[in-house]
C-alpha cells in the first residue's frame, strides 16, 4: 500500500529545512478507500522542540514554476466544532457490536484504547440500521471504515484526512470487555465551516421543532467548505439545484455570505471554462471527468442552472450588498442569454437536454428519480420567466437600465407564450399537479387575478382529493408551494399538509426517529427497510427549505428591503399552535418575533434593532403598522379557523379516515 509521508518544518529561531519521514498512516482518504492507521510513532512531531534526526530532505519547488494563483477564501475555515456523547452500545441480531450517537452527524471519532501491539480494530460507520443491522447499502461506493493499528500502549487516536457521515459505528475487534467498549471510550467530533448562527425557530408544536432541528443538523453536515448533497456516500458533491432550493433557508440559519460567495466564483470559473455559458451540475465539476457523466455534464439543466441568478438574489437580499451582484452579473448573463437552448417563441427546448425537473417527486420510481409527475420542460420554463424577471431587477439595481428594459420585455413576452401553452382562459394549468399549479402562482404566470385565484382554488382540490394532504413536490416545488398557497389565502390548507404525518411529508422521518433531513421523503420504508433505489442518503438538507416558509410564516419574519434595514413582521397562526417564535441577528443586530394565542387574544412582541425599523401585520387586522427600533407589543381578536381541513374522498373509495392522520 501507498505509504503517506508527512512534511514537517521546524519553526524554531531560524527556518531550518523541510524533511520528512513515514508515519504509521496506511491509507487515508475521503470516500474510496478505507482509513487505515497506526498510532503516531511520533507523537510530539509537530512541536518545534521536536528532535528530527534520522528524517531525510525534502525537495520543493516554486509555485511560479506550476502557474497557480492563489486567492484568499470568502468562507470561514472548516474546524471541530464540537463533540457528541455515545447514548448506547448494544449488539445486533447478528452479534455485531453497534455504538449509537442519537444524531446523525459528520465528523469522526475520537478513541482510547489499550490492547496488544498490531492489534487491528475496525470502525464502520453508518447513518441508519437496517433491521438492526449496518445499513451499508446507503454508503454508495464510500468505504467508510477506519482501521486502527494499536501500540500496546493507552492512547487517544483521532483518524485524519478524512471525515464521515453517521450515527452508528459498527466496532469489530475492540481489545477488552467482551470486545464490547465502554461509553466514555468513543466520542464523536463534529466537524463542518465554522459559520455563525443567525436564525432560530420555536413554536408550541414538539414536532415542528424537531423538523426544524433536524433541518439546521443537516445544514450542518453539508457545509464542509463547499454546500455538499450528502456527507455519508461516494458522492459529496456541490450540486447546484440542492443549494438552490435550499439558498434562503441557508442564509436565515448561518450566515453563509461568504461562504456561499466563493462558491459562486467557482462556479463562474466552471461555467466559462472553454469559453462556455452553462453553469454544471456540481460545483467543483469534477462530473466532467468521469466518463459515464460526460454526456450531462454541460448539458443546460433548468433549476440546477438558475442558481446562477437566484442565490446572488439570495445573498443580496440577506447582505445588501450589490457587489455580489456585480461580481455574478457575467455569470447570471451568460446563462440567461447563451446557455439555454431555446425554441423560436423563446421558451425552453428540451429537446435534446432532458431535464431532471422536479427531481425527486415522489411519484417517481425509486431508480428514476427526475420522471415525476410534472412536465419537465413546464417546470424549466417556469424558472426562465421567473430568472428573466429577476434578471431585469437586477439589472436595474446595477443601473444597467437597457439590459433590465430588455429582460422585463423578454419576461412579459414569454408568459404571454406561457400562458398560451399551458393556462386556460380560466386558469386551469396544463399538468394539473401541486408542482404546477404552485410554480404558476408562485412565478405569477397568470395574466390575471381571477385567473390566479382559481388556480389556487384548484391547487386546494387537488391537495383534498389527490394526495389528500401528502406532499406530492420533489426539489423544485418543495421551497414554493408554501409560499404559493399563502400568495391565494390558503395558509391553513399549508399548516395541514406541514403537519401531516404519514408518507410523503416531512413529519414522516421525524415520526421515523430521523434526526437529519432525508433526501427521499421515504429513504426508509414504514417496515425499517431502507429504499430500494440506488441513490438513497439520510442527511441532505433539499427538501428542508421548508424552513424558509415557517420563518417568514409561522415566524412572520422578512426582510422588507435588502440588508434587512426594514423588516417584514407578518405571522399568520395555523393548526393548532397556540405560539412561535423566531429570530434573526442582522448585521444591524438583533431582530425576533414571538406571538402567543390565549383564547381570543392574539398577543405579538417584535423587536427591532438601532437604525432599522419594521412593517407590522396583525392576522386580523389589514391595516400596517410602522415602527422603530426597540420592543413594541401589539394585541388583536383572534378566532382560530376550523381545523383541521378536511380531505375529499371519492364515493366508493372504502378507506376514509386512513389519510386523515390528525
Amino acid at each position: 500500500m501507498q505509504m503517506f509521508r508527512r512534511l514537517v518544518q521546524h519553526c524554531n529561531q531560524t527556518q531550518a529545512p523541510l524533511t520528512q519521514s513515514v508515519s504509521k498512516v496506511v491509507n487515508s482518504t475521503r470516500t474510496d478507500k478505507p482509513v487505515k492507521e497506526g498510532l503516531e510513532p511520533f507523537p510530539c512531531w509537530t512541536r518545534n522542540e521536536f528532535n528530527a534526526d534520522g528524517w531525510t530532505a525534502v525537495t520543493t519547488s516554486s509555485l511560479s514554476e506550476i502557474a497557480i494563483t492563489l486567492a484568499p477564501s470568502d468562507a470561514p475555515p472548516m474546524r471541530r466544532i464540537h463533540e457528541v456523547n455515545a447514548v448506547s452500545i448494544s449488539k445486533s441480531p447478528t452479534g455485531k457490536v453497534l455504538v449509537d450517537f442519537g444524531q446523525n452527524l459528520v465528523g469522526w471519532l475520537r478513541v482510547q484504547v489499550q490492547g496488544p501491539e498490531g492489534h487491528n480494530i475496525t470502525f464502520q460507520h453508518v447513518e441508519v440500521l437496517e433491521y438492526g443491522e449496518a445499513g451499508i447499502r446507503p454508503l454508495w461506493g464510500a468505504n467508510a471504515m477506519d482501521t486502527l493499528i494499536l501500540s500496546s500502549q493507552l492512547e487517544e487516536w483521532e483518524p485524519k484526512f478524512t471525515y464521515h457521515g453517521f450515527r452508528y459505528v459498527e466496532v469489530t475487534g475492540w481489545p477488552s470487555n467482551g470486545g464490547v467498549p465502554t461509553l466514555e471510550a468513543i466520542t464523536a467530533i463534529v466537524i463542518h465551516t465554522d459559520m455563525e448562527r443567525t436564525g432560530y425557530f420555536e413554536c408550541s408544536e414538539p414536532l415542528l421543532n424537531r423538523l426544524h432541528g433536524n433541518i439546521v443538523w443537516s445544514m450542518r453536515s453539508n457545509f464542509l467548505s463547499i454546500p455538499t448533497d450528502c456527507p455519508q456516500r461516494g458522492e459529496r458533491l456541490g450540486w447546484t439545484g440542492d443549494i438552490q432550493a435550499f439558498g434562503p433557508t441557508a442564509t436565515y440559519l448561518y450566515r453563509t455570505v461568504g461562504f456561499l460567495k466563493g462558491w459562486l466564483k467557482d462556479l463562474s470559473s466552471e461555467q466559462h471554462e472553454n469559453g462556455g455559458a452553462v453553469p454544471p451540475l456540481v460545483v467543483p465539476d469534477v462530473l466532467y471527468n468521469i466518463p459515464r457523466f460526460q454526456s450531462r455534464a454541460k448539458k443546460a439543466q433548468a433549476v440546477w442552472g438558475d442558481v446562477a441568478i437566484s442565490l446572488p438574489w439570495t445573498l443580496y437580499t440577506v447582505s445588501g450588498d450589490a457587489n455580489i451582484l456585480s461580481q455574478q452579473y457575467r455569470s447570471m448573463q451568460s446563462w440567461i442569454d447563451r446557455g439555454i437552448p431555446r425554441k423560436p417563441n423563446n421558451l425552453w427546448d428540451t429537446s435534446n437536454h432532458p431535464q431532471l425537473a422536479d427531481w425527486l417527486d415522489p411519484s417517481a420510481p425509486p431508480d428514476d428519480p427526475g420522471n415525476g409527475l410534472t412536465d419537465g420542460e413546464f417546470v424549466a420554463n417556469a424558472f426562465l420567466i421567473g430568472m428573466t424577471n429577476l434578471m431585469a431587477k437586477i439589472s436595474a439595481i446595477l443601473g444597467s437600465s437597457a439590459d433590465s428594459t430588455r429582460y422585463t420585455a423578454a419576461g412579459a413576452t414569454m408568459r404571454e407564450e406561457f400562458q398560451s401553452e399551458y393556462i386556460t382562459p380560466r386558469g386551469r394549468v396544463v399538468g394539473d399537479t401541486q408542482m404546477a399549479l404552485a410554480l404558476a402562482i408562485y412565478f405569477a404566470l397568470f395574466a390575471s387575478t381571477e385567473q390566479q385565484q382559481h388556480a389556487g382554488e384548484r391547487l386546494v382540490n387537488v391537495i383534498r382529493s389527490k394526495s389528500r394532504f401528502k406532499i406530492a413536490t420533489g426539489f423544485a416545488g418543495t421551497p414554493v408551494i408554501g409560499h404559493a398557497l399563502t400568495t391565494v389565502g390558503q395558509t391553513q390548507i399549508f399548516y395541514r399538509m406541514l403537519l401531516h404525518r404519514k408518507n410523503p411529508s416531512w413529519l414522516y422521518p421525524v415520526m421515523m426517529g430521523a434526526t437529519t433531513v432525508w433526501e427521499r421523503w421515504d429513504s426508509m420504508l414504514p417496515d425499517g427497510s431502507i429504499n430500494p433505489g440506488m441513490m438513497t442518503s439520510f442527511n441532505h438538507y433539499a427538501l428542508g427549505s421548508i424552513a424558509d416558509w415557517m420563518h417568514k410564516v409561522i415566524g412572520g419574519l422578512s426582510a422588507a428591503e435588502p440588508g434587512w434595514r426594514k423588516v417584514r413582521v407578518a405571522p399568520i397562526p395555523g393548526g393548532l399552535l397556540t405560539s412561535a417564535k423566531t429570530s434573526f441577528s442582522s448585521l444591524y443586530g438583533l431582530i425576533s418575533s414571538e406571538w402567543n394565542i390565549d383564547g381570543d387574544e392574539f398577543t405579538l412582541q417584535v423587536k427591532v434593532p438601532p437604525n432599522a425599523s419594521a412593517t407590522v401585520r396583525l392576522p386580523t387586522i389589514t391595516a400596517l403598522r410602522e415602527v422603530g427600533s426597540g420592543t413594541h407589543i401589539f394585541r388583536c381578536l383572534y378566532k382560530r379557523p376550523e381545523w383541521p381541513p378536511k380531505p375529499n374522498y371519492g364515493a366508493f373509495y372504502r378507506n376514509v379516515g386512513d389519510d386523515d392522520d390528525l
